[in-house]
Order: C-alpha cells, then sequence, then structure tokens
C-alpha cells in the first residue's frame, strides 16, 4: 500500500466511524442476541461467528436457528433465505452508479449491503475530499465488523451462562427507527414515506405471510409511479434556488 494510499484511509475511518455509529448501537446487541439465542438452540458456539462472517444477514440467521432445529436442508436453507432477501435486488440496482467505479472492493461492497448499511450510505454522502469507494468500504466493513463480534460475544457467553434472551431482537426494530429518522432529515419529501406506508398497510392486509416482499414490491410500483412528479418538483426546486 502506498503512502497516499495509507493516508487516504486515515481520513476516510474516522469519518466511517462516525457515519456508523448507530449501527454499531444496534449490531451489537442484535448480534449478542443471536448468538444467545443460537446456543440455546442447542447449536455450537462457533456457527454464531461464522454465520456473522459468511452469511451477515440477522433475520436470515435467525430463521436459519429455526430451519436447523427442524433438520432441514441446506437448499431448502439457501432457498428461504434468497426469497427473504430479494429485496437487496432493489437496494443493488439503486447503488449502481455509487459503485460503479468501486473496482476490485465491488463483490464485497454488493455482499456487505445489508439494510442498515444501504440505508447510512444512501444518506451520509462522502466529502468531495475523500475517495468515495474507500467510504462506502470502510462504513461496510465497520458494519459488519460489529455484526460478528456481536455474535460471537453472543455465543461465548451464552455458552457460559444461562440467560432470558426475550425482547433483545427489539433492537433492531430500534435500529430501522434511528435509521428512517435519518433519512427523513436527508430525504425531505413526503412521497416516499406515504408511498411505504400504504405500501405496509395493504401489504399487511392482503398477505401478512409475505409482508416484506409485498410490501417492497408495491412500494417500488408506487414510487415508479410518482417519479415524474418527484422529479419535476426537484427541478423546480433547483430552478428557484
Amino acid at each position: 500500500m502506498s503512502v497516499h494510499e495509507r493516508d487516504e484511509w486515515r481520513r476516510v475511518l474516522p469519518l466511517a466511524v462516525r457515519t456508523s455509529i448507530p449501527v454499531l448501537l444496534g449490531y451489537v446487541p442484535l448480534g449478542i442476541a443471536f448468538g444467545l439465542t443460537l446456543v440455546a438452540a442447542g447449536l455450537p458456539w462457533w456457527l454464531s461467528p461464522i454465520m456473522g462472517i459468511f452469511i451477515f444477514a440477522g433475520a436470515a440467521q435467525f430463521m436459519a436457528i429455526g430451519l436447523m432445529q427442524q433438520g432441514t436442508g441446506i437448499l431448502e436453507i439457501a432457498l428461504f433465505t434468497l426469497l427473504m432477501n430479494a429485496r437487496h435486488i432493489v437496494y443493488g440496482l439503486s447503488m449502481l452508479v455509487p459503485f460503479s467505479k468501486s473496482g476490485s472492493w465491488k463483490p464485497y461492497l454488493v455482499f456487505g449491503l445489508t439494510d442498515e448499511t444501504y440505508g447510512l450510505l444512501t444518506t451520509v454522502k462522502p466529502p468531495q475530499d475523500v475517495d468515495g469507494t474507500k467510504f462506502y468500504a470502510a462504513t461496510t466493513m465497520l458494519n459488519h465488523l460489529y455484526w460478528v463480534v456481536g455474535c460471537t460475544v453472543g455465543a461465548i457467553v451464552g455458552s457460559a451462562l444461562t440467560l432470558d434472551t426475550t425482547g433483545l431482537d427489539f433492537a433492531l426494530t430500534a435500529l430501522f427507527i434511528v435509521l428512517l429518522v435519518e433519512q427523513i432529515r436527508s430525504v425531505r419529501r413526503f412521497e416516499p414515506y406515504v408511498a411505504a406506508l400504504v405500501s405496509c398497510v395493504v401489504a399487511l392486509l392482503v398477505s401478512p405471510q409475505n409482508f416484506l416482499l409485498v410490501a417492497l414490491a408495491l412500494a417500488t410500483g408506487l414510487l415508479a409511479l410518482l417519479r415524474p412528479r418527484i422529479e419535476k418538483s426537484e427541478t423546480e426546486s433547483k430552478g428557484a434556488a
């Protein structure tokens, strides 16, 4: 690594640390909850950090515990995980431009694009004097690290002690609320939030079993219909400014 690159990383890392603090506060408690749950289910503690490193998907990992307890096969677990995380396809499409010049970092950035990381990277823009790819990579790596640390600590503690894990999984809900607040502060338009609210209500009434997939599909369709209105309004605002 050249001296210039080291200097770039020194500038990027403090910014990435500040940016990722909300995820740190959510991922570590939730990761601990996952590790405790995994051990309580009778699975070996070392499986928790391994899943954190190679799967890095909170909801899918919690789902996998129940499936493994039921003796579900690897292919079936992989299929369920794919369906649960299908929403990431939409995330990826919206990050095509920001990741277009990421080079060798692109596979990892795609792998690490969780809900929370996506929320951060679409809210906080790197300063002009900072390498965007390094900022994205540093933020993603830190979020990944927080999750693995939480999973590991929870599994080790769960192996040594018997604890009641009821309520710990609310950390994920709290984290989403924090990210929503940040999004509202950054994107001051009512259309996306109204589309999301309407989609959630309809999905809950129509198909609660497939709530996430239905809500995402509806929200995407509504935003596609509203796109001309949003773009026209933004153009007019810029012209007025």
